[in-house]
């Protein structure tokens, strides 16, 4: 039914767990964020891509779309990406030059990676989702596996400290973000598929076959699929969110 899917989504709403669930099926790809642009290097040096002196500009687009349209596909017939709105513009740019003269994004996004199914990856709880985000730069820790283990550090251990102004404006930016994409999905004319965090950390289980089912791909056995990500809220996040309604009331 569908060629490839895009997770549209905000950080801080469980898209490293659904991408992790979504390349343990072993039939609908292995997403990640290919055009993140702090990441785009390193992508292109783990493909072993040419240095992009080595070619034109141009060409070098076209075999990074390429390189990545085979990673996303995990040796499974769809595609997968992770999007977040602050890169969507910049990607569509890309395809723009590489696919000239269509008359939208989604136009681009389907010339590149055939029918494509929109995922909405978004969290209810703004204000949860703003400190989730700041405890994590702040101790550097981004992700755990259900065992404690640490799955992503990018930066030593630091005690996390309250801070209303910053809290204030991630959660104000991430508005932005969630509103932008809504206004992207109408103007394109889409009716995404609309994934919310707390439905996802809940029951991965009945998301994840969800969007199988959508996809049209064999969904795995749910007593086999195990989430491998677990969440990172604690006491400390309760009470910053206990803090910051205090705080933002007085």
């Amino acid at each position: 039914m569908f060629d490839a899917y895009i997770i549209c989504g905000t950080p801080r709403t469980g898209s490293t767990l659904l991408c992790k669930l979504l390349a343990s099926t072993g039939t609908s790809g292995d997403p990640h964020s290919f055009y993140r642009r702090q990441d785009l290097s390193e992508w292109a040096e783990e493909w072993k891509l040419p240095a992009r002196e080595t070619m034109g500009e141009l060409e070098s687009e076209i075999a990074y779309l390429n390189a990545a349209i085979t990673a996303g596909k995990g040796g499974t017939g769809i595609f997968g990406l992770r999007l977040m709105r602050e890169n969507l513009d910049e990607l569509s740019a890309i395809l723009d030059r590489i696919f000239p003269g269509l008359a939208s994004d989604t136009a681009r996004f389907e010339r590149a990676f055939g029918r494509t199914l929109y995922i909405h990856l978004s969290r209810e709880n703004k204000l949860a989702q703003a400190i989730s985000l700041i405890k994590a730069q702040q101790t550097g820790l981004w992700h755990i596996a259900p065992d404690g283990t640490e799955i992503e550090r990018v930066a030593p251990a630091q005690e996390p400290h309250y801070d209303f102004e910053r809290i204030k404006g991630e959660l104000a930016e991430l508005e932005a973000y969630d509103t932008a994409w809504n206004i992207w999905f109408a103007a394109q004319g889409l009716t995404p598929l609309r994934i919310g965090y707390e439905r996802l950390s809940a029951d991965p289980a009945a998301t994840l076959l969800a969007i199988c089912e959508t996809l049209g791909v064999q969904p795995p056995n749910a007593n086999d699929i195990r989430p491998g990500v677990a969440k990172l809220a604690d006491e400390t996040s309760l009470d910053w969110m206990r803090r910051y309604r205090l705080d933002a009331a007085g």
